[in-house]
């Protein structure tokens, strides 16, 4: 596969329609091609604390991995990748359960538009945080998390509300 660092420009209906360097596509606001995994344990969900470091979202909770395809890159590859990069975890199964459209603009200028592939899995093994994008792994019970979310939304990055629901339905 490609090591080409351009992500995948995309219509509303994802389909392909160029592409561009990731700092201007968010300076931007243009619609590009992401994914969102989680990975469960029964009724536990392995969650993650964005490092402090990330151009947004920064601190923030969410889905176990997320990121972007790059140019030459499927969903499924560049997901696999990256849940070893972010978190140390190989070798797991992933079902694509889901996409959707979501538009957020954050204070510092920088908006993400994404068409989310939202991809699920079981995994109950280890896990090892890479420090530059996490801050922390945890598995949570999804009634607790859920909770949470209610009470304090403000913790929880702002795709995550969207994409829990289409994963947990995967996973009934």
């Amino acid at each position: 596969m490609s090591e080409n660092k351009d992500l995948i420009l995309v219509d509303l209906d994802d389909r392909e329609t160029g592409c561009g360097e990731k700092l201007d596509i968010h300076r931007k606001g243009l619609l590009h091609r992401a994914f969102s995994v989680f990975l469960f344990d029964g009724d536990r969900l392995l969650i993650q604390q964005r490092a402090s470091g990330k151009y947004h979202s920064a601190g923030l909770w969410a889905n176990t991995c997320c990121s972007h395809p790059r140019v030459g890159e499927t969903v499924a590859y560049a997901a696999a990748k990256r849940l070893q990069q972010e978190c140390g975890i190989e070798n797991v199964t992933l079902h694509e359960a889901g996409s959707f459209v979501y538009r957020a603009e954050f204070a510092n200028g920088l908006t993400e538009y994404e068409v989310d592939h939202v991809l699920t899995g079981e995994y109950s093994g280890p896990f090892k945080a890479d420090p530059e994008e996490v801050s922390g792994l945890r598995y949570v019970k999804l009634d607790e998390l859920k909770h949470d979310m209610l009470i304090s939304p403000e913790r929880y990055a702002v795709w995550f509300f969207t994409a829990i629901g289409i994963a947990e339905r995967e996973m009934a």
